[in-house]
């Protein structure tokens, strides 16, 4: 009995050191409001009184101390979230309104930035809600408004599956390498199947023939919002760019196809209803982007991961061709002979528009368009890929390019040198990629006789760290070889091309996937988490959104006092590294 005693002693301290830990970490990874560490705190308290008072008690007594710390924990995890909110189009503490803006459709006010240099207009529709009979139809023309349209918060962001703060959280800790406490609220969008709205900044004032940027958001066409602080049009704008951003349908709700939907459309289409939102808002801007001070003749696409696949898909589309002049194209691109990913034909699109009618036991499509989004949100099979419709895409891109038949006229593209380990990691993190394996993993994902051609082309790689080179190799096949496709093809066609390689790390994303984002628009100044950056990463901010404000400008990025870069010329295939230096460099991923 002695010895129990002096064990209980001994472990219990122990342990609820470790519980104690994990619910502190926990909360800390959820982003909920503080209150629940003091209702966590409380349950583990009680806990252990309870375990001490009972510990002499039979042993179903003493579950009573475990039962309350196991409810209490569930009870946490169910309801210790971040807040949804409407998120203002600014952080300025007291809103001030703009004057009054007329678009075609009706008069709209905004409200001004903290300094008052920038005028932003969030909010705005540029389609009908695609609900109800509308859903999985080409977008509609809004209808007009009477009074004046309130543009001071942006709107709920597209239909998407809830993401897990903690595992969002747990990604971040793992992109910092280390754990920094912070235990304010966080913040999220709500979602609605009514999303498709535009956002608008513009400098302050009676401005004209501006340059016009239009950003599409990236995730991996199933997620993401247009009101991202890493892309938020503040400083492009004070660089005289009139920036837009824009939702567009996503998942489900924007790649779905059937046979159903190509026979009661007029342009007999089905499955990229997010790609004719792009169209749509770009169609907008066309008509309204003067009332902001912008220049239609000189529009500018832009966009990272799918986003940027988006633009490669606008630059091959006959839909879009006169609605843009230039393309910005961040880390993915279907300019390719065989895309990797964001792409797929007719067949392959119909057939997962079939698993999902039986998935909902719905045998029409009229039945499916009376499912709930938020439980149709919920479908088991992926939507993420446009689809070859011979409507918005009515030819491989390649063969666009390979016609000179692309939109584009001049190209500034590129990716960052580790793109695929936010992906790859994850899916073998319990079996981690060594020499042993390697090997039989390229053959997986090449086949045969390319992937023993990978495995020899880089065995010195693998036999320094066969975990790095893997993951390099799946960055060339998954980012950098299409960008490399998309230089040489538009490069062949005779647009004017600016490649870039982003190898600037930091204590955040740095070369991972999304990383140069908050450089190329200017919002490292901005970062929530400035301590993961330094006066390096401010300086290669400044020069990146100066590079992405000049081209939008003129179709040049070079200008007073930044490193000098060419234009790409496929025969020397130099590329510009955007690092703690910026120049031209050999690109090392050719062979």
């Amino acid at each position: 009995m002695k010895k129990s005693r002096i064990a209980f002693w001994i472990v219990f301290p122990i342990l609820c050191i470790l519980i104690g830990l994990l619910m502190f970490f926990y909360i800390d990874m959820a982003n909920g409001n503080i209150l629940w560490l003091f209702v966590a705190i409380g349950i583990y308290i009680t806990f252990i009184v309870l375990r001490i008072i009972l510990r002499n008690k039979k042993a179903y007594i003493r579950q009573i101390a475990t039962s309350i710390l196991i409810l209490g924990s569930v009870i946490i995890v169910g309801f210790d979230k971040p807040k949804v909110i409407s998120k203002p189009a600014t952080n300025a503490t007291n809103l001030i309104k703009t004057e009054v803006i007329s678009t075609d459709k009706g008069d709209i006010q905004g409200v001004y930035n903290k300094d008052n240099t920038v005028e932003v207009y969030a909010g705005i529709p540029y389609a009908k809600p695609p609900v109800g009979s509308l859903r999985w139809k080409e977008p509609e023309d809004m209808d007009n408004w009477s009074g004046i349209l309130d543009c001071s918060h942006f709107k709920a962001k597209s239909m998407q599956p809830s993401s897990y703060e903690v595992m969002n959280s747990l990604v971040d800790l793992y992109a910092q390498k280390a754990w920094h406490v912070d235990l304010t609220e966080g913040e999220t969008q709500e979602c609605s199947e009514d999303s498709l709205y535009l956002n608008v900044w513009k400098p302050t004032g009676d401005v004209s023939n501006l340059p016009v940027l239009v950003y599409i958001h990236g995730g991996s066409l199933t997620s993401g919002s247009s009101a991202s602080d890493n892309f938020n049009g503040e400083e492009m704008a004070k660089m005289g760019i009139v920036m837009v951003t824009i939702q567009y349908r996503l998942g489900v709700f924007g790649y779905f196809a059937h046979d159903e939907l190509i026979n009661e459309s007029v342009n007999h289409t089905t499955g990229n209803y997010g790609l004719l939102d792009q169209i749509k808002a770009l169609e907008w801007v066309n008509r309204n982007c003067e009332a902001f001070g912008g220049d239609k003749s000189n529009i500018t696409i832009a966009g990272e991961s799918a986003g940027s696949s988006s633009v490669s898909a606008l630059c091959v589309s006959k839909l879009a061709k006169g609605l843009f002049k230039k393309a910005i194209g961040e880390s993915s691109s279907i300019a390719i002979k065989l895309p990797p990913h964001t792409f797929r034909k007719m067949d392959v699109a119909k057939e997962t528009g079939n698993d999902i009618l039986k998935e909902f036991n719905c045998t029409s499509v009229n039945e499916l368009r009376n499912v709930k989004a938020t439980d149709l949100v919920k479908t088991k099979y992926k939507n993420e890929c446009m689809t070859l419709d011979g409507y918005a895409l009515d030819r491989m891109p390649y063969d666009v390019y390979k016609a000179n038949d692309n939109n584009e006229e001049a190209l500034l593209n590129g990716y960052n040198v580790k793109e695929s380990d936010a992906f790859v990691v994850p899916r073998y993190l319990f079996n981690p990629t060594n020499k042993s394996n390697i090997k039989n993993r390229l053959i997986e994902v090449f086949g045969d006789n390319i992937g023993t051609q990978i495995y020899n082309l880089y065995s010195n790689e693998i036999e320094l760290d066969a975990f790095s080179a893997f993951n390099e190799i799946i960055s060339v096949y998954w980012f950098i070889h299409p960008h490399y496709s998309w230089s040489n093809l538009a490069y062949d066609s005779g647009v004017k091309v600016y490649k870039y390689q982003f190898t600037k790390e930091n204590g955040y994303y740095g070369t991972y996937h999304s990383g140069e984002i908050i450089y190329a628009y200017g919002n490292v100044k901005n970062a929530k988490n400035s301590y993961c950056y330094d006066d390096s990463d401010l300086l290669l901010s400044n020069n990146m959104l100066s590079y992405w404000a000049n081209f939008c400008k003129n179709g040049n990025p070079n200008g007073i006092l930044l490193p000098t870069w060419d234009l790409y010329n496929k025969t020397d295939n130099k590329v510009m590294e955007l690092g703690l230096n910026c120049s031209m460099i050999d690109d090392k991923y050719k062979a």
